[in-house]
């Protein structure tokens, strides 16, 4: 079938009523606008894609739906990414295919045989088509707006010093300008807080987010903090292209997500963390940990224990003393494409489980093992007490 411009974009608005309708009710059942945003981004990229490529087109083919809707699929998540639409990947992913399979069923079933010249008409719905295609875009603008306006509010930090702590209670955007400093540290109470390219330096905490939902720190820089540099107690977060640089000595770590085993996975992705007892340490909490570079840790580089439950996956470990990478106290690890290097014998301790361990199975921990590369350690996998490692 050859569509006219304006049947394209009569179809592609009368097919839109439905996912903007659904994405209106799931929104406030799960607390948050990206439902809403995303649909919006399919439809824009859709149109766009209608103007700039499909209308230059004389024919498709109807096996052509698919990887045009695959085409569609990556863009439309790109955009989303741009935007920085929140929406977890596979929620993401399954209202995408819903809303193909509803497109794909309206124009190839229900319009057709509701109104037998669609085909002849090229795809134009006629004078039901502007009644139609009038009502996508309404519902489309106006559920957009209605996110739009309710968007939390954006603040820039200014170029220079600001003294601290700085706390953040109620939902908001914090971004700072290139030299944008924060000295005694950030406090984050507050549910949908991001906090966006800020360096932090000092404090007890460099970051503390408590009793907080749906926080994201994305390009934050630690330096200095006494104790941790990222502290989340009963959140969930995602830390996003962080750098931590903390300084020797007992309990200071570089990053901390503890007690939130009943909350949201949290995210620790792209991080670079130096110095510390602990890099990276998880407690009771269901987090991932991925593709961050972990290096001169005292204790441990990254741990997951206390009857925790996520995945340690394609980080770089690096001159860790004791133990690279720690499954504890009846928690379940995936641990896989991850390279360890360097993991030295703890001198100071007489303890045998710190002997050098690249990857270690603690007190009844299970770890699903896949592909690791470890150089330059004593000893690349251990279990001790009870710890069990098994393949993928």
């Amino acid at each position: 079938m050859s569509y006219t411009l304006r049947g394209r974009f009569e179809s592609r608005l009368a097919a839109s009523v439905l996912p903007f309708l659904v994405a209106l009710v799931l929104s406030p059942l799960v607390r948050e606008w990206w439902p809403l945003e995303l649909v919006g981004c399919m439809l824009i990229v859709g149109l766009v894609l209608d103007l700039v490529v499909y209308d230059r087109l004389d024919y498709q083919p109807g096996w052509a739906a698919l990887p045009l809707g695959l085409l569609e699929l990556g863009l439309t998540m790109t955009l989303a990414r741009l935007l920085s639409v929140g929406a977890p990947p596979w929620p993401a992913l399954a209202i995408f295919a819903g809303s193909w399979v509803v497109a794909q069923l309206l124009t190839h079933a229900v319009l057709p045989s509701r109104r037998l010249t669609y085909a002849e008409e090229s795809g134009e719905l006629g004078r039901g088509g502007f009644a139609l295609a009038a009502v996508g875009a309404a519902v489309a603008l106006g559920t957009l707006g209605a996110a739009w306006s309710m968007q939390p509010p954006t603040y820039r930090l200014a170029r220079g010093v600001h003294e601290g702590p700085l706390e953040l209670v109620t939902a908001q955007r914090l971004v700072g300008d290139p030299g944008a400093i924060v000295k005694g540290g950030i406090v984050i109470t507050g549910d949908d807080v991001e906090v966006r390219d800020v360096t932090v330096r000092g404090g007890e905490h460099g970051i503390e987010v408590d009793g907080a939902d749906a926080v994201v720190l994305d390009g934050v820089k630690v330096e200095g903090a006494k104790l941790d540099g990222i502290n989340v107690r009963r959140s969930s977060v995602e830390i996003r292209d962080c750098e931590i640089r903390s300084r020797s000595g007992a309990y200071i770590q570089g990053i901390d997500i503890s007690f939130g085993f009943d909350l949201a996975p949290s995210l620790v992705e792209g991080c670079s963390v130096t110095g510390g007892l602990e890099g990276i340490v998880v407690h009771f909490a269901r987090v991932k940990v991925r593709d961050n570079r972990v290096s001169r840790t005292e204790l441990r580089a990254i741990t997951m224990t206390e009857m925790s439950d996520g995945s340690v996956e394609q980080n770089d470990v690096d001159d860790a003393k004791g133990v690279g990478i720690f499954c504890g106290d009846y928690s379940r690890c995936v641990v896989d494409e991850n390279v360890v290097s360097n993991v030295s014998a703890d001198a100071g301790s007489d303890d045998r489980t710190r002997q050098g361990v690249a990857i270690q199975s603690h007190f009844w921990a299970k770890i699903m093992l896949g592909q690791n590369r470890v150089h330059s350690s004593p000893q690349a996998v251990g279990a001790a007490l009870g710890g069990t490692i098994e393949g993928k």
